[in-house]
């Protein structure tokens, strides 16, 4: 993969690996993920795209956030690869979604996206607390929660339990070694503010994303937590004329890397079709 950068707005750097040949894809991963984090779902794309895998803010290639909103980032990097189309995981969804009218395709994957704003507010303002405490564990919990990531029965836990359970996940993550441009699960619990901040900002009533024009694909897994698949639902209640694809047996992390339990090549074969 090929390294490139250019500068945003408010004159940070922003970075991406891009990889293949063909028409421009770009790749924006979700929380607690970075660039590689879609490696191989880029390199099953590779034959047909010129697939740009983005290191948002805070990780990897890119600098830190700062004084410009983050849909300008993938503005700017639209504008440096002349890319046109878009697959946006997650909270990287979110983005998508407000960058909209300077795509042509726009894949959407599970945004964590509300009728009403008032529980992902609740949620940033807890996340929030425990960051300004120092308490990044603490922070990683109420990320588990509130994403309803993991088996049910883990997260009816108490919270002292699944503080030590994630502390010895942190531990074990830090010793991954081999991946070039990974980014550690220690580094990333703190940017939960601003996926948080992204959730709580772009929820509200659905009708907002009525007047998106770009071509959308809409995707969910059939075993993803049901606010995800519900929100996936509620847009294309207002996108009627959005294709709507649901993966069955696959769950939020399904465009993620096998390692993680990812189904690129599924994700590959749907994101083929669409963007041809």
């Amino acid at each position: 993969m090929i390294t490139r950068t250019t500068t945003a707005p408010d004159g940070a750097t922003l970075g991406w690996y891009s990889v293949g040949t063909g028409p421009g894809l770009l790749i924006l991963h979700g929380a607690m993920e970075s660039a590689v984090s879609h490696r191989e779902l880029a390199e099953a794309l590779s034959d047909r795209f010129t697939v740009h895998l983005l290191d948002r803010r805070g990780r990897g290639l890119s600098g830190a956030y700062g004084s410009s909103p983050e849909v300008e980032d993938v503005r700017a990097v639209l504008s440096a690869t002349g890319a046109q189309n878009v697959f946006g995981v997650s909270s990287g969804a979110i983005l998508t979604l407000q960058a909209a009218s300077s795509i042509k395709k726009a894949a959407i994957f599970e945004p964590p996206l509300f009728a009403s704003s008032a529980r992902p507010v609740a949620a940033l303002g807890q996340l929030d607390a425990s960051l300004a405490a120092g308490d990044v564990l603490d922070a990683l919990v109420t990320g588990m929660i509130f994403a309803e990531m993991g088996p049910a029965f883990l997260r009816r836990l108490p919270r002292p339990v699944l503080r030590r359970l994630t502390a010895l996940g942190l531990r074990a993550d830090a010793r991954r070694t081999g991946v070039d441009g990974y980014v550690p699960m220690g580094e990333l619990g703190p940017l939960l503010h601003y996926d948080f901040t992204l959730s709580a900002e772009a929820s509200g009533p659905f009708d907002q994303y009525a007047g998106i024009t770009a071509d959308v694909l809409l995707l969910n897994g059939t075993r993803s937590p049901a606010y995800l698949r519900e929100s996936v639902v509620s847009l294309a209640q207002v996108l009627p004329s959005a294709r709507h694809v649901q993966m069955d047996g696959l769950d939020h992390g399904a465009a993620g890397n096998a390692s993680q339990r990812g189904k690129p090549a599924v994700v590959a074969s749907i994101l083929r079709d669409f963007f041809a």
